[in-house]
């Protein structure tokens, strides 16, 4: 069995962005990924503003003299174009206007007295106090948003800040998924004897949507060898991953690892971890008439364990990176902590073991008292998960890795 770390670099070395790119309305591309940079065409803020509700002066009107009484010659709200600061004046402005041609400071309005049209000063600013350079922010003709990036609401924020109303963005990556097995049954239906509900199929399509991909979902194959082929056979033709959950074990029943070496080719198929054992990798051939020169020969494929944990685990530290760069994003490594183990767990086992637990009030960590496979609460319950190295027993107090759901869930 190859190692996590073997697994994970098998994969992500196969993994290449996909060809074509498309232009999108900036409001429609949350969770795109950039397939070009975004180059800021003004300088942000476009020029000189206020920072602060108060007055805009020359600082040198106030040295000159000593008066500090001066008349208010023109008030400007934000939005407006000031007329030049005629000397020994102030000018009333509001917070994000544009600072008057000739004023070098701004005073708050809390170090002022106000009667009529004229303003005391009560403070003796520095030069620049309170004013928000041009370009202090951004500068034109900057890179703002490099290719491969994937758009947060923050990131279309920035955007949309420097007049962008288009993004030239990856396409979606589209993703056939399947799952096997006799004993599932849909939501809704009668739950029949040795039979259970398929909640794979509403993890795994929420975690592929929540990525951004463009689904298909084939539903529940049978358990059988040709319709398993078919299935792979139909999805290959328009998708660049497949995705199936169940059927990758070694039982007289479990038929997808043979009709995927039928139909195409396994360069993967068994890791040391726990949860998730059995997770397969490989690729799908393409028909003939489907792989021209524009286009892939093969759709990778993507095997996952039935039991509902696996599943989950294995999706979040394998796929959603694989998915990830074939989007186009350049950094798919999740964010590890180091936190206390508030608890002992003195059983160690071979495999590289990935623990679900949550951060309790005092910062430390509390594991999930059954950690089987087949306990989907624990998923709910769970901040995230331990990345506890094999043979590796923990000890109350002992710092471990810890990878945050709100890491492996974006």
């Amino acid at each position: 069995m190859l190692s996590t770390a073997e697994a994970l670099a098998t994969l992500l070395s196969a993994a290449s962005p996909i060809t074509g790119t498309e232009s999108i309305p900036t409001l429609d591309a949350l969770n795109r990924v950039l397939s070009a940079d975004v180059i800021s065409p003004l300088d942000v803020p476009p020029m000189n503003t206020s920072s602060m509700d108060g007055y805009a002066i020359r600082t040198a009107d106030l040295t000159a003299n000593g008066n500090r009484r001066l008349p208010v010659s023109q008030r400007i709200p934000a939005g407006h174009a000031p007329a030049p600061l005629t000397p020994g004046t102030a000018a009333r402005i509001f917070t994000g206007a544009t600072v008057p041609p000739g004023a070098n400071a701004i005073v708050m309005q809390e170090q002022t007295e106000a009667a009529g049209n004229e303003v005391t000063i009560l403070h003796s600013p520095a030069s620049g106090e309170w004013i928000t350079a041009q370009g202090a922010d951004i500068r034109s003709g900057s890179i703002i948003l490099p290719a491969g990036t994937r758009l947060t609401p923050q990131a279309l924020g920035l955007a949309a800040s420097v007049g962008c109303a288009e993004l030239q963005v990856h396409r979606r990556v589209k993703v056939a998924v399947f799952f096997t097995g006799d004993e599932l049954t849909m939501p809704g239906e009668p739950l029949k004897p040795g039979a259970i509900y398929n909640s794979n199929r509403f993890t795994l399509r929420g975690l592929l949507e929540k990525l951004g991909c463009d689904v298909t979902d084939y539903g529940i194959v049978p358990d059988k060898l040709d319709a398993t082929r078919a299935t792979l056979r139909e999805a290959a033709q328009a998708h660049d991953l497949i995705l199936t959950c169940g059927g990758v074990s070694v039982g007289e029943e479990d038929h997808v690892k043979p009709a995927v070496e039928a139909e195409g080719r396994l360069s993967m198929w068994q890791i040391a971890m726990k949860p998730g054992k059995p997770l397969a990798f490989g690729a799908v051939r393409r028909a003939a008439q489907q792989a021209d020169a524009a286009t892939s020969a093969e759709t990778f494929f993507i095997g996952l364990p039935g039991n509902p944990v696996s599943s989950f685990a294995t999706f979040l530290l394998f796929v959603r990176p694989f998915v990830l760069l074939l989007a186009g994003m350049q950094t798919v490594a999740p964010r590890v902590l180091s936190l206390r183990a508030d608890f002992t767990q003195n059983k160690a086992d071979r495999r590289n073991e990935f623990l679900r637990a949550r951060i309790n009030a005092a910062g430390g960590l509390d594991l999930f008292p059954n950690q089987s496979s087949a306990v989907l609460t624990s998923t709910v319950w769970g901040d995230g998960l331990i990345d506890n190295p094999p043979n590796h027993a923990i000890s109350v107090g002992e710092t471990v890795r810890f990878i945050p759901f709100s890491e492996l869930l974006n």
